[in-house]
């Protein structure tokens, strides 16, 4: 089990007087960001990502003094941690203990508050334009708003770099990141000609032309040729022997194995999938093809979460955002 750094020990201890001195009946999450913003790893990640500090303590400290005063409490009794804090906690320490190192220190804190996502701290964080790729980028490869910085090794920095270096890629195209361009391997040469589906391929180059209503999906047994039919559509493609409307179409396949890889907070594959998704949208010439669509039910949804890849995909689908190919069996399908 990892251990705390002296510095988290101390901001833990801070985060719990702070609420103690103010009689609060709970140690929250802007506790826990205004103690942490007083430790020397925390700090040096947020004058890295180009922070106010007195700005963000100012406007911690009118919170906790204005709207948490109703939850104050007789002065003997001991404040006690909110389930946000438990879980920011919690999910520093697995993170760190994910990766085989020993020791919890507030930058791994500072980026797990991100996740709670409805809090204030988040909030005040969000407010100061400071993302948790700002804070991944700077602890893993020292990367501040105004370009790469030589600053000091941050503590946490090993492991999280090893995580979170395709975050950093997604700035450049989620898509090259985590899908195969089939267009490219058709021009290369490194797809075959489709041989006896003609029938499939034309029906699916129907559909993708339609206005709406335009996800054709391929039902089979392993083995008969599902994904072939989106390779063929690709090659079909670039040699242009498509409707108008397809000609600029680009096809690109999900690779979800590199999707899941190295996502080890809670709600990484949720960003990575999001970023995929957000580029379909803004790049209406492209159509996904994800093969063994049954596949996405589940994807993602680590620690018990419900959510997973086909909720994320439903509302992108259902309001025509983004156009999609899937291959499934017939097992699967029923």
């Amino acid at each position: 089990m990892p251990s705390f750094s002296r510095g988290l020990e101390k901001a833990l201890h801070q985060a719990m007087n702070l609420a103690r001195e103010r009689s609060h009946e709970f140690a929250t999450l802007e506790h826990l960001l205004l103690a942490i913003s007083e430790d020397t790893e925390a700090l040096t990640v947020l004058n890295g990502c180009d922070v106010d500090i007195n700005g963000l303590r100012s406007d911690l400290k009118m919170f906790i003094d204005e709207e948490l005063e109703n939850l104050t409490v007789p002065s003997a009794q001991e404040a006690r941690p909110t389930a946000a804090f438990q879980r920011v906690i919690q999910r520093a320490v697995i993170h760190v203990q994910s990766s085989g190192r020993d020791e919890v220190t507030s930058a791994n804190v500072l980026v797990a508050i991100f996740h709670e996502r409805e809090s204030h701290a988040a909030y005040f964080l969000e407010q100061q334009d400071m993302t948790r790729l700002d804070a991944v980028n700077f602890i893993a490869h020292g990367i501040t708003k105004s370009g790469p910085s030589e600053g000091r090794h941050v503590s946490g920095a090993d492991e999280l770099s090893m995580g979170e270096e395709d975050e950093g890629a997604q700035k450049n195209s989620a898509l090259e990141d985590y899908c195969i361009n089939l267009n490219e391997k058709a021009r290369d040469g490194k797809i075959d000609p489709l041989i006896g589906r003609t029938a499939e391929l034309s029906r699916t180059i129907q559909v993708l032309c339609r206005r709406s209503k335009n996800n054709p999906l391929y039902v089979g047994d392993a083995g008969v040729g599902k994904t072939a039919i989106a390779e063929g559509l690709a090659r079909r493609i670039v040699e242009k022997d498509v409707p108008e409307v397809l000609l600029a179409v680009e096809v690109h396949s999900l690779d979800m194995g590199t999707l899941l890889a190295g996502t080890r907070y809670r709600g990484d594959f949720e960003e990575r999938l999001k970023a995929v998704m957000k580029e379909l949208e803004e790049r209406d010439n492209v159509v996904l093809f994800i093969d063994e669509i049954h596949t996405v039910i589940g994807a993602g949804a680590t620690s018990g979460g419900a959510l997973d890849a086909s909720n994320l995909l439903k509302p992108a689908l259902a309001s025509g955002a983004i156009r999609c190919i899937g291959s499934t069996t017939y097992k699967e399908y029923r």
